[in-house]
């Protein structure tokens, strides 16, 4: 064995001990938001605190300082999967450097803390329950932009931790055409004065058929039930400790027939990309999405591009009747893919429609614009979030849980990260342009309920590269162009056309 094989060895095994206490620490995160005895909350945020502090430690102790210096004083005998190794691993130390250790461990003990109060507050409708947890968890984020630095924006520090090297200057101009481009469209829907029924999705769907459901779909996209299970939470999410043990999370709402179907499926398709990345990557800390915004690129294709087509609709209906025979009695294919696709602004962003989403992503990407400059505090929220929901959307929310405490994001710090979604629209779109090009006859084998064309297409092409290429690289890697918002828009436009014949 050559000195640098046993370097790549022993760096692999380092890896593998800062995987043994993440792995610990996300079992436990994910008991604490699936059973967790109330009474155990403070104990359990320390515990979290704890791991979250051990793995900083390792991934900026004097060993990976030395790791990278090996290699990259052998860059000349590597490949292109090591050389990029060693990119990553450095950025990701040079990044990590800059915080403290102390920093780590109050941060993580606040977000822990934040997530529990947020789901009392939530439970309650109550933001002043989750007001001081917040107002420690917005402090510390901006001491972190103070350690990391920025040139132009205090928010362009946030938003690189989830797409590298994304700007305000950049996003703007984007979210700028992505807006104008949807107010386009929900302006000639609103001309047609044409309303869709869909009252149906509403009836009585006791959980336990919901679930049965959500499983049987997952089962259909591919989801590996031997790497993976499906559990209940206050707010779905999806959680990997490796490509061997992905776990979504759901939540059931016996009065809405699309609201855990389609999180489930949303949430599918995060974790396929988790189950899809390949076992050659173990060790090289490559193992990992390119970016959350590609990661929702797959989430976000699998609920509204594969899930709300009308081919996988009529699908869809067909095992809805089955299984709520009486609910959806003398409900027609046609009238069930309408449904699925009604535009109607609403309040709720994980319930929101395939149009308007994107608004809802915009509100938010611009009050933490507001917050993290220091034009608004967090006492502000509420009113500034029902402020913009009535500007953006003409709806105003009529109490704390549907309005500013809907989501679990900023309980953790996740501040940066709801762009992510948006832009997420924009490279599914732009894989779809690509996808039905290479494989022209896949929208009929998803009317027939066949989705594995598509799982084959987006492992090959998405998931098996993982962190390979950041994403700006894998798009034109993928589809031979960079990232526009074109596509999406085109989609969009061609979809509702034909829905509501404007």
């Amino acid at each position: 064995m050559s000195e640098v094989e046993k370097k790549l060895k022993e760096f692999a095994e380092y890896l593998k001990k800062i995987n043994h206490y993440t792995t610990a620490g996300n079992l436990m995160y994910w008991d604490m938001t699936t059973g967790m005895p109330e009474a155990m909350a403070e104990s359990r945020a320390e515990t979290l605190s704890f791991f979250q502090t051990e793995v900083h430690s390792l991934n900026v102790s004097p060993k990976i300082a030395e790791f990278i210096e090996f290699f990259e004083s052998h860059m000349g005998e590597f490949d292109y999967i090591h050389k990029r190794m060693t990119e990553q691993l450095k950025k990701k130390y040079e990044n990590q450097k800059r915080y403290p250790e102390e920093f780590i461990k109050e941060f993580s003990l606040a977000a822990s803390r934040g997530e529990v109060a947020w789901e009392k507050a939530k439970n309650a409708s109550d933001f002043d329950v989750f007001k001081p947890a917040l107002e420690k968890i917005v402090d510390l984020t901006k001491k972190s932009i103070e350690y990391k630095g920025y040139e132009d924006n205090k928010y362009d520090a946030l938003l690189d931790d989830y797409e590298a090297g994304l700007t305000v200057n950049k996003l703007d101009k984007v979210f700028g055409e992505l807006r104008d481009g949807i107010v386009e469209i929900l302006n000639k829907i609103k001309v047609t004065g044409k309303t869709i029924d869909d009252s149906f999705f509403h009836n009585h769907f006791p959980k336990s058929e919901q679930e049965s459901l959500s499983l049987k779909i997952l089962d259909l996209m591919g989801f590996d039930f031997k790497r993976g299970r499906m559990d209940e939470t206050e707010h779905p999410y999806t959680l990997d400790m490796t490509n061997k043990d992905v776990r979504i999370t759901n939540h059931y709402y016996e009065n809405d027939f699309t609201s855990a179907l389609f999180s489930a499926i949303h949430e599918g398709g995060h974790a396929l990309y988790e189950q899809d990345i390949p076992d050659l990557l173990e060790g090289t800390g490559l193992n990992v999405a390119s970016s959350m915004a590609v990661h929702e690129s797959q989430s976000r294709f699998y609920e509204n591009i594969i899930g709300k087509s009308r081919e996988f609709s009529n699908y869809l209906y067909k095992e809805a009747i089955k299984q709520f025979n009486e609910q959806f009695d003398g409900v027609s294919e046609e009238e069930f893919y309408k449904a699925l696709n009604k535009v109607t602004p609403s309040l709720i962003r994980t319930e929101a429609d395939e149009l308007t989403y994107s608004l809802h992503i915009i509100i938010r990407y611009e009050i933490e614009k507001l917050l993290i400059n220091d034009i608004i505090e967090v006492k502000d929220l509420p009113k500034v979030w029902n402020k913009k929901y009535k500007e953006y959307l003409g709806v105003e929310p009529t109490s704390d849980k549907e309005g500013v405490l809907q989501d679990v994001h900023w309980s953790d710090g996740s501040f940066g990260y709801f762009p992510s979604y948006a832009l997420g629209n924009l490279y599914g779109a732009q894989m779809l342009h690509k996808m039905t090009k290479d494989v022209p006859g896949i929208y009929e084998e998803i009317g027939k309920g066949n989705l594995q064309p598509v799982h084959k297409w987006l492992k090959e092409n998405v998931h098996e590269y993982a962190n390979l290429y950041d994403p700006s690289n894998l798009i034109k890697k993928i589809t031979g162009e960079e990232l526009q918002a074109k596509y999406f828009l085109q989609y969009l436009d061609n979809k509702y056309k034909a829905i509501y014949n404007y």
